[in-house]
């Protein structure tokens, strides 16, 4: 039980801290060039720039409005885990000083988007959220049969497309290079870091030897498959194995001092879980 509680409160923490970076972006970064990329942030720097409104007041507005129509139209169990974030989020919004780091826009919305999407990366690792924006396209899921991300991406390239009557076309296409920058960067995060490659290997001669180095020289697990030839119908055997990106060129060198005509498709993976390699 303390354990399960110790793991909840690291948890907070952790999300704490991705909250809070993504208040760094848009603070120290998107906001002090006027630049909306999207989402309840993106809007209420729009409406700052525009009506000098407060930024932390009208993220808190906008995701208290959206945690309510959540509670209408989706499941409790999406309110509620999207509740922490839209109330935090604004508070983080309050309390991180508006400073512009960089002078230079184009610089700002790279390194903004790069830590914006570092933080969002992090909620959707832990299964959290900052709200606002995200409900929509839930709902239109729901109702619509729409895909969460083409909705996401509707209301987000809405909110950039009003940077033209806020700050100007150049603000537009910042804000929509950001949206980019911002969905590579979460994927590359979301899919891993530690990322490897897989190797299938098929030789007419030599797979034994092959395998016989691998597991016994290269102190490497490998799993063997049976299979068949589509043009020959023979029966062979194929090797699979998981190597680090450091390791590939020599492990797949010394596959092919081997067999030379080894037959060796390669794949990039993103993430292995358990077992060993």
């Amino acid at each position: 039980m303390r354990k399960l509680k110790v793991h909840w409160l690291l948890q907070m923490v952790i999300i704490l801290v991705a909250l809070e970076i993504i208040a760094v972006a848009i603070n120290m970064f998107y906001a002090p060039h006027n630049v909306a990329s999207g989402g309840t942030t993106g809007i209420a720097i729009l409406l700052h720039e525009s009506f000098g409104f407060n930024m932390s007041i009208v993220v808190l507005v906008l995701n208290v409005a959206m945690l309510v129509l959540s509670y209408f139209t989706l499941d409790k169990a999406t309110t509620a885990r999207i509740t922490f974030g839209s109330l935090i989020l604004p508070i983080c919004l309050a309390i991180t000083p508006q400073i512009k780091l960089v002078n230079d826009r184009l610089l700002a919305v790279i390194v903004g988007g790069a830590i914006f999407a570092l933080g969002v990366a992090i909620l959707y690792r832990f299964d959290a959220s900052s709200g606002g924006t995200t409900v929509p396209p839930l709902i239109f899921k729901k109702y619509f049969n729409l895909k969460p991300s083409f909705g996401l991406l509707a209301v987000d390239g809405l909110i950039c497309f009003f940077n033209i009557f806020v700050s100007g076309f150049e603000a537009f296409f910042l804000a929509a290079l950001s949206s980019i920058l911002t969905m590579f960067i979460m994927n590359y995060i979301e899919t891993g870091l530690d990322r490897k490659k897989v190797i299938y290997i098929m030789s007419d001669g030599n797979l034994d030897e092959v395998q016989h180095s691998l597991v016994t020289i290269m102190e490497k697990g490998l799993t063997v498959f049976d299979v068949r030839g589509g043009y020959s119908g023979d029966k062979k055997q194929m090797l699979m194995i998981v190597v680090e990106n450091s390791e590939y060129q020599h492990i797949l060198n010394q596959i092919h001092t081997i067999a030379p005509d080894a037959f060796a498709l390669v794949y990039n993976i993103a993430e292995v879980r358990g077992g060993n390699m």
